[in-house]
């Protein structure tokens, strides 16, 4: 197993990564889907974040496959975490389709009504994605 120099196992690290960035990048998604200021703000920032945390949600179900045996893992905690890439990677796809359309909007215009949908979709998403974080991190 990855362990850092101090000792503590990488999984562990990239599994906090992933609990901390991911519901607070859909938090984030929420801001911006609902306020076209914020997309302003914090656009970016949730962008980045969800990646960060979306990588470091496959690198660590990667290095959970090469533990073995080692561990007894529940049956919902490896089932969500085998699907757990298909859904991070989809709203991380969204939420930067959403960013990278919506910041052509003038913020003196409203944002079209198929915007509007996709936004609402992004929130619903943002929704199953943290319940997805905390059941798959937390089952375990």
């Amino acid at each position: 197993m990855f362990e850092l120099p101090s000792g503590v196992p990488m999984q562990a690290l990239l599994i906090c990564v992933e609990v901390v960035l991911i519901p607070l990048s859909a938090i984030g998604a929420i801001l911006i889907a609902a306020r076209p200021k914020a997309l302003r703000f914090f656009g970016v920032k949730t962008v980045i974040a969800a990646a960060v945390g979306v990588v470091a949600g496959v690198i660590s179900g990667m290095l959970r496959k090469g533990l073995g045996q080692d561990v007894t893992w529940s049956g919902n905690y490896v089932e969500y975490r085998n699907i757990f890439p298909i859904p991070a990677s989809g709203f991380l796809l969204l939420l930067t389709i959403f960013w990278l359309i919506a910041r052509g909007v003038p913020l003196n215009r409203n944002r079209p009504l198929w915007l509007k949908v996709v936004g609402a979709t992004l929130i619903l998403a943002a929704i199953g994605i943290t319940y997805l974080t905390i059941a798959a991190t937390y089952l375990g």
